[in-house]
This record gives structure tokens, sequence and C-alpha cells, in this order.
């Protein structure tokens, strides 16, 4: 949840942290610190808050280190208060630690630590890993729990890998060999103690020129520069510097150095690894302005369908090749008799819309689990099942342990129970790209807003792709309507620009006169259930206004109840086989006094007789309308909490990756 940063080389390492943590702050915003080494000892600065109040800070302190690590914090042990803040230090305060992450046994190693002598002054988990990596230096293990002794021998010294000009693959020696009581081996000894899932970076005064670095279950990216190597939980923290990066594997330690990276995993084997080259713009993290990233991500949805339909559909006039591009190969669907999908949050909306369209295009019963249950009350084990983790950042804790799960409960079972394991996620290189061996990319870039909105619309242009797909090859749907879709699809963009034309300025007039209201009403029915969801999810997220989502049929069946003038109703109706459906629906709540607003196509009579307000869309066929759907219901999430003078890019409580159970 999380992120951290850190830089060693030639240059000075606060603004170089700062502006990391700037383009990390969607990942948690309840505090801030850094911490750097010059003169001999370790100079830590924290703050409460967002990220300016640590700027402001470090304004009126001149720090000229070459070496630093930073935090910004997403709370999960400890009240977000400043001495809660990290980077957390030992005793002596020598050593500096920041972590993504949970220590699970952090209380026992914490009672172990104060017999010691050690004092602690947070409530945090994290604040165990200073103290016990200050033991082990005070304490080193015998050799024979230690790194393989190195020779003298050039080519037997540990290898760096330096970033050379034109060649950031070029591999040199390290000038010394490791002895016991180096700080990595000390890192090394108190990682092994830890349980849970953890990220953490790691300097200390008395080894001014080592970075550590390790990744176990969170996210950790090493950049290399010209003689300055940097680290991150997302790339977008180093992107302006570096685009040649290296992501750590599970069980991995690196020591940075300004001379080059050493590698080890944690038994303390030495590995050979390749840094590979990132294509990012920094601009793509900019608002390019637009008041807010959320509102920049919105916009940018038309373009999110279009490298979609580029990516996953071919030319229809080819009759010698499917019409579907995913590279999928077809023993994953040979013989495929369930779909079980795991998600959570608007991935998980995704999902729903998933589970309609495979099963109505593919005929193919689908199942959709919040992820965090499934874990703990999986579904029986069923024969050619297909296994789909859904996660924008690919990093979401619950997802993965899902996964590995269903792997792990499947392995060594008969082939038709093998485990077939399929990742949809818009970050390919993260830790579900390396659990799963088949992904389903999507193209939305890089989001920053904590809201996720064109991340949804590229889920949904996922599964849209897959279950044609499905029906493509199942033979499901004949030929002449599958043309018919992937066309109704390529229409979708430029509709998404008409809806943000024709919304903006109406949903802004909505937002004035919901700025105060304290409940809303999601409806819609079939397809466009999820949708109701994912509005409500979206207004709760940003305005903090209490908002649920139900399907229009049930409204009678108990939540009726909650319906008065003071409560308004949003419904999605679009024509379809639910239509006339949810306009009686729509039709009792009016009668309970609701304000009704209505996401209906453009110059629907009908409607207008009905609703109070029209918030209309193209006409498009029900099976697509979800993607235009949501569109309105986002700006208007937007609108109301910008109205409300509330921090629409980082709503309270929240963080963008969710990598902590």
């Amino acid at each position: 949840m999380c992120g951290i940063v850190g830089y060693i080389g030639t240059q000075a390492a606060t603004e170089i942290l700062l502006a990391g943590l700037e383009k990390l702050e969607y990942r948690g915003y309840d505090s801030a610190g850094i911490a750097t080494v010059w003169e001999g000892e370790v100079h830590c600065v924290r703050a409460k808050g967002k990220l300016h109040n640590l700027r402001s800070k470090l304004e009126q302190i001149e720090t000229p280190a070459q070496i630093g690590i930073g935090h910004t914090r997403w709370a999960t042990h400890g009240k977000p208060e400043e001495y809660n803040a990290h980077p957390h230090m030992d005793t002596a305060m020598r050593i500096a630690v920041v972590q993504n992450g949970i220590v699970e046994n952090y209380r026992e190693l914490r009672e172990e630590l104060k017999q010691k002598g050690h004092q602690f002054r947070s409530e945090t988990d994290t604040e165990v890993i200073p103290h016990l990596i200050a033991e082990f230096l005070k304490n080193p293990p015998s050799v024979t729990d230690t790194f393989t002794p190195v020779a003298s021998s050039r080519e037997t010294r540990p290898t760096h890998w330096l970033l050379n000009r034109g060649n950031p693959r070029t591999e040199v020696s390290s000038p010394q060999p490791f002895s016991p009581s180096d700080l990595i081996e000390a890192v090394r000894q108190a990682v092994n103690h830890l349980e849970g899932a953890f990220a953490i970076a790691v300097i200390s005064a008395d080894y001014p020129d080592e970075l550590i670095v390790v990744r176990q279950q969170a996210p950790l990216v090493i950049g290399f520069g010209q003689g300055e190597f940097f680290c991150a939980s997302d790339t977008p923290a180093i992107v302006a510097y570096t685009r040649a990066v290296l992501p750590l594997e599970n069980g991995e330690i690196a020591r940075l150095t300004p001379l080059g990276v050493e590698i080890y995993n944690f038994a303390g084997n030495r590995l050979k690894k390749q840094p590979r080259m990132l294509n990012l713009n920094p601009t793509m993290v900019e608002k390019q302005g637009f008041k807010h990233f959320m509102l920049k991500e919105i916009h940018e949805q038309p373009g999110v369908v279009r490298a979609s339909l580029e990516a996953y559909f071919n030319n229809l006039g080819d009759s010698n090749q499917s019409p579907i591009n995913l590279g999928l190969p077809e023993s994953l669907y040979a013989d495929l008799e369930q779909i079980h999908i795991v998600a959570c949050g608007t991935s998980w909306h995704a999902a729903l819309v998933g589970k309609h369209l495979i099963e109505q295009l593919a005929g193919i019963s689908t199942q959709v689990h919040y992820a965090s249950e499934y874990r703990y009350a999986p579904s029986p084990l069923t024969a050619n099942t297909l296994i789909i983790g859904v996660t924008q950042s690919g990093e979401t804790a619950d997802t993965l342990a899902a996964l590995a799960m269903e792997k792990e409960r499947r392995q060594g079972k008969e082939s038709k129970y093998q485990a077939r394991l399929l990742g949809i996620t818009n970050r390919p290189e993260s830790s579900l790209g390396h659990m799963v061996p088949h992904i389903i990319s999507t193209l939305a870039g890089i989001e920053i807003g904590v809201a996720a909105t064109k991340t949804f619309i590229a889920q949904l242009m996922a599964f849209y792709a897959l279950a044609l797909d499905l029906a493509y090859r199942r033979q499901t749907v004949s030929l002449e309507k599958l043309a018919e879709i992937i066309n109704g699809l390529r229409q979708i963009p430029k509709e998404i620009e008409a809806t943000l034309e024709s919304q903006e300025s109406l949903t802004e007039q909505l937002a004035h006169e919901f700025a105060e209201t304290q409940d809303f009403i999601f409806l819609g029915r079939g397809i466009n259930f999820p949708i109701a969801l994912e509005g409500a999810l979206k207004l709760k997220e940003i305005s903090y206004i209490h908002a649920e989502g139900y399907p229009a049929g049930e409204m009678k069946h108990g939540p009726i109840a909650l319906l008065d003038a003071k409560v308004p109703v949003v419904a999605i109706a679009i024509p379809g086989s639910v239509y006339e459906k949810v306009i009686s629906n729509a039709q009792e709540a009016k009668a309970r006094d609701s304000r009704l607003i209505g996401i209906t196509p453009v110059n629907d009579g009908e409607a207008a007789e009905i609703f109070n307000d029209l918030l209309p869309v193209s006409h498009v066929d029900e099976l697509l309308s979800p993607i235009l759907a949501v569109v309105p219901l986002q700006l208007l999430a937007y609108h109301i909490a910008a109205r409300r003078g509330l921090d629409v890019d980082q709503p309270r409580n929240l963080a963008k990756s969710v990598t902590v159970e």
C-alpha cells in the first residue's frame, strides 16, 4: 500500500526522493518522511499528512546528502501520526528503514528485542526491522550461517550491473568481497526472521555508500542511471531519471552502491539479472492542464478503447484469421467447462460484466468471487476450469494469494484438474505477470487517480475480447453477430467523446444540488447492474457520500424502505431486455418522493416523462452499453467531490495499490 523510494549517486538526494514520492503518493498519504546519510549521521525528517507538509519542513534544512530513502504511508499498524511515520530507526539512530507491507510476527520480535535493550518509539510493525538489523550488526552470526565466502579472484567476485553509455547490460566485477559483518548480511539475516509480505530499503550511517533493498511479496524496482541508482515501489517514481529498470523477484535482496548493483537471494546465493528498458513517457504522469488526474483520466477513456480495439481485434475482412487477437493458446480453452474470476473493488465490478458477457456469448458457467473471501472459502475443485485474476496493478495481495492458493491445491491432481491461470492487468511486468502463464494486458497507461476510471474501461474491453474469443472458438455466436458486436465496439470511442462533451456541464450543474446530500441509491439490471455498483463505489470513494448499488428489481424486497425525498436515485435505463423493468422500478422509487436521475439514450421520450434529471448517452446495443453508461456516473461523482472541496485524486483512507491483506 505504501510507497518507498531510494537513491544513491552523485546528486543531492532530497529533491530526487521528494519528486519520487510525489509520483507514489497515490499509494498512501497519511504521512511521509525521508532519511539521508551525511557527515556520519542519519538525518531523518517526517511529517503527518500529505507530502507538502514534509516538503515545507525540508525547505528549512540544507541536506547535501547523496544517498537516502523516502516513504509515503498508508497506515496499517499505528495511527497516522508523525511518530508512526517512516523512516524508522534503531535505538542508536544509525540505521533507517522504510517498508511497504506488513511484518506479521512483529509482536514477538518486538518483545525479544525489548528484552535485549532496544527502545521503540512507534506503534508500527516496521520498527522491528532496523532494531533487528542493528542486533545482527552487533552480534554477527557464524560464518556457516552467512554468505558463501568469496575468493579474492576477479572471476568469483559479486556481479555488478552498470548502465554504461549505449549498453544497459554491461557486467563488471566487484572491487571487494563481502565479509560476514557487512550491512547486507545483517539485512539478510534480519529478513529471514520476518514473516509477512514486505519490500524494504535500508541505509546506515556506518555504511554511507550502501543502499540495501529487499523484496518479499511486495513490489520493488531498481533503476539504473549514469553512476547513480534508484529504487521505488513503482516505475513512475524513477522514469524521469532512467528507463533502465530491474524489478526484484520475491526473496531477493540487492546492494546498491555508486559502483553498481549486486543481487542475491535470501539464501545468500549470487544472482545474475539483466535490466530492461521501460517504454514510458514522463508526461504520462502529468495533469496536462486538467484540474485533477481523475478528470484527465476520464477524458483519456476514448483513447484507451481505441488502443484496446487495435490490440485485441483483427481486420474483419480477413477470413483466414480469427477476428480476436489475444495470443492465448488453444490449450487454455480446450474442453472448458467453468470459469472462476477472483478480483477486488472496481476489478470485481468489471468481472461481473465479464461474467455476463462470457455466459451470454460463450455459454460457459462463470462465477465471480471476492478474492479476499475466496482465499478462505474456495469453491470445490472442478474439472476443466479457467481461473482468472483481475487486478489493475498486478499487485493486489488478496488476488495474488487466491491465485497462488488455487495453483497449489490443483498441483499434482489429474490433468483435468490442473490449474489454468489467466491474469488481466494494467501492469504485465507486475507480480501477477510473473505468477500466471497467460496475461491479457489492459492498455490504460499509468493511472494516478486513486479512484479507478480508465483502468475500469480497459478491463471491460479485455472482457469483451475474451468473451468474443471464447464465443468464436466455441462457435456459440454466428460470424455475422460477431462482426456486428465488433463493429459496435469500434463506434464506442466517438460515442464516449460525445458523452464527455455533453455530460461535463450537466453533471457539474447537478453537483451543485447534491453537494450536501448524504445518501444515494444506484439501480441497474442485467449487464448494467455492475455499473450501478461501480457508480455507487465512485461516489463513496471520492465524495464520502453513502451510496449503494442494487439490482433494480430487488428494491421492493427491502431497500425501498430507505427512500424518501432526501435520497436521490440514479437508474441506468438502456433499451433492451430489461428496459421496461428498470423504468417500472424507477417509477416505484419516484412514488416514494425520491428524485430520479436517469442514464438513458439521447431523446428518449418515455424516460423524459419519468426522470427528474437525465444524463443521456448515445444509442448503442444493450450488450455494449456498460462502457458508455459508466462515464456520466464517473463525471457525477467527480463533480460532486470537487464541489465539496475534497481531494479527488487522493481520497482519505484509500490507496491505489492494495498490497496488504
